[in-house]
C-alpha cells in the first residue's frame, strides 16, 4: 500500500513528506497555487506600470521640480529596500502566502495615494508607503514561488516573472491609453479597486490553501533542525558557506538589474542623441528590450531544464554582454536594435535563477538577501550610467552593461560547483 501511494504520488505531480503513517502523500491544488502566484506576480508588474506612466501628471500636480521629483522617487526605492530584508523575517514567523496576500493588497492601496499629494515632501513620503509595499510583496511572492517550484520539482521561476513582465506590458499598455481620458486620481483608484479584487480572489487560494513544502536540500553537517511553519528551512541551519552563496546569487541579480536599470533610463537617448534616431525609433529601443525579456522568460523552464542552472546563468550573461557590447557601440540603429534585443534575451531569466536558488539555500531571507541586492542594481545603474556618460560619453557608460553582465557570467561559472551542491 505505501507504495501505491507513493506511484499515486508520482502520477499527482507532486509528493510531500508528511508525518509518521504518511510518508508520501498527494498534493492536489498545487496547479491552483500556480495560477494565484502568477496573479500576483502579473499584478506587481500591472500596478507599478500604471503608476510610472503617470508620473509626468504627478509631477505637474504636485508643482515639484525635477530635482524635487527625483528626490521624491527615491521614496519608493527607499521603502522597498529597507523592507525587503524585513520581509524576509516576517515570512518566517508568519508564512509566505500570508505576507504575500497583505502585501498585494497594501501596495494595491498605495497606488491611489500619490494623486493626493500637492507637494515633492509629501509625495516622497507616500511613495515610501508605497515602496515598502512593493518590496514586500516582491519578496514574499517570490518565496511563495520558491516553495512551489520546490513541491513540482521543475524549474518555473521564470514563467513567474515573464507574468510580472507581461503585466508591466500590459498596465503601461492601458495606462497610455486612459491617459487623455481618466485624471491621474481616477485612474490610479481604478487601479486599487482592481488590485484589491484581484488580491482578494487570488489570496483566497493562498490562505485557504496548504502551503507547499519548500525545504531546501543542505549539507549534512549543516542541516536545520526545524522548518518554519510554511517548510522554509530555519534560519539556525545557515552555515557560512550557504550565506556566501547567497550573496554571489545576489550579485549576479545586482549585475543583472543594473542592465534592467540602465537600459529602462538611458536607451531612448542613447539612440536620439549618439544616432539620431527620431521619437518613435527611440522608444522602439527599450521596448525591443523588453519584449526580448518577457520571451525570454516564457522559454525559461524549458532551457533550464536543459542547460542546467550554471550554463544557463553562464550563457545568459555572455549573451548579454555581447548584445550590450553591438548595442552601445554600433553606428547605426537597426544594429543598435538587434543588440538591445540581444541584450534583453541574455538578461532575461538570470534574476529570476538567482532568487530562485538563493530561496532555494536559504528560504524567505535568502530571497531577501538576493532581491535587496539585485534592487540595489537597478538603484545604482541609472545613476552610474548618468555620472559616465558625463565624464565620459554616454557609449562608454553603457558598456558597463556588457562588463557586469560578463561578470555576472563568470561569477556564475565559479560558484556554479557551490551553487549545484546538494542539487542531487
Amino acid at each position: 500500500m505505501p507504495t501505491l501511494n507513493k506511484i499515486r504520488s508520482v502520477l499527482a505531480g507532486a509528493t510531500r513528506p508528511g508525518g509518521p503513517g504518511d510518508a508520501a502523500s498527494p498534493r492536489p491544488g498545487l496547479r491552483r497555487l500556480r495560477i494565484a502566484i502568477t496573479v500576483f506576480f502579473a499584478l506587481d508588474g500591472f500596478v507599478f506600470a500604471g503608476w510610472v506612466v503617470r508620473i509626468p501628471d504627478i509631477k505637474t500636480q504636485t508643482g515639484a521640480s525635477p530635482g524635487a521629483l527625483g528626490l521624491a522617487l527615491l521614496g519608493v526605492s527607499a521603502g522597498g529596500v529597507v523592507t525587503m530584508m524585513l520581509t524576509g523575517r516576517l515570512c518566517h514567523r508568519f508564512g509566505n502566502h500570508a505576507v504575500t496576500v497583505a502585501s498585494g493588497a497594501l501596495f494595491s492601496i498605495g497606488a491611489a495615494l500619490p494623486p493626493l499629494t500637492h507637494s515633492a515632501l509629501s509625495l516622497g513620503l507616500v511613495l515610501l508607503v508605497f515602496g515598502a509595499a512593493y518590496g514586500g510583496l516582491n519578496v514574499a511572492m517570490n518565496a511563495a514561488a520558491v516553495d512551489l517550484i520546490a513541491a513540482l520539482g521543475r524549474p518555473v521561476m521564470p514563467g513567474f516573472h515573464a507574468a510580472f513582465s507581461l503585466g508591466g506590458m500590459a498596465g503601461a499598455g492601458v495606462g497610455g491609453l486612459v491617459a487623455g481620458q481618466l485624471t491621474p486620481a481616477r485612474h490610479l483608484l481604478l487601479l486599487t479597486v482592481c488590485g484589491l479584487l484581484v488580491t482578494a480572489l487570488a489570496g483566497r487560494v493562498l490562505l485557504t490553501g496548504r502551503a507547499p513544502l519548500g525545504k531546501a536540500p543542505a549539507p549534512a553537517s549543516a542541516r536545520p533542525e526545524a522548518g518554519t511553519s510554511d517548510g522554509s528551512p530555519a534560519r539556525t541551519g545557515r552555515t557560512s558557506g550557504q550565506r556566501r552563496l547567497v550573496l554571489v546569487l545576489g550579485l549576479v541579480a545586482l549585475c543583472t538589474a543594473y542592465g534592467e536599470g540602465a537600459l529602462a533610463d538611458w536607451s531612448a537617448l542613447h539612440l536620439t542623441e549618439d544616432l539620431g534616431a527620431g521619437p518613435g525609433t527611440a522608444a522602439a529601443g527599450y521596448s525591443v528590450f523588453a519584449l526580448a525579456m518577457t520571451a525570454g522568460r516564457l522559454c525559461g523552464t524549458w532551457m533550464l531544464e536543459r542547460l542546467g542552472r550554471t550554463r544557463l546563468l553562464t550563457a545568459g550573461g555572455l549573451t548579454a554582454g555581447a548584445g550590450m557590447l553591438l548595442g552601445a557601440l554600433a553606428p547605426q540603429v537597426p544594429l543598435v536594435l538587434t543588440g538591445f534585443l540581444i541584450t534583453g534575451l541574455g538578461l532575461a531569466n538570470l534574476f529570476p535563477v538567482a532568487v530562485a536558488r538563493a530561496g532555494a539555500v536559504a528560504g524567505p531571507g535568502g530571497v531577501a538577501a538576493a532581491s535587496t541586492l539585485g534592487y540595489g542594481g537597478m538603484l545604482i545603474g541609472p545613476v552610474a550610467i548618468g555620472f559616465l556618460a558625463e565624464w565620459f560619453s554616454l557609449t562608454a557608460a553603457l558598456t558597463t552593461v556588457a562588463l557586469l553582465a560578463a561578470v555576472a557570467a563568470v561569477v556564475a561559472r565559479f560558484a556554479g560547483t557551490t551553487a549545484d551542491a546538494g542539487d542531487e
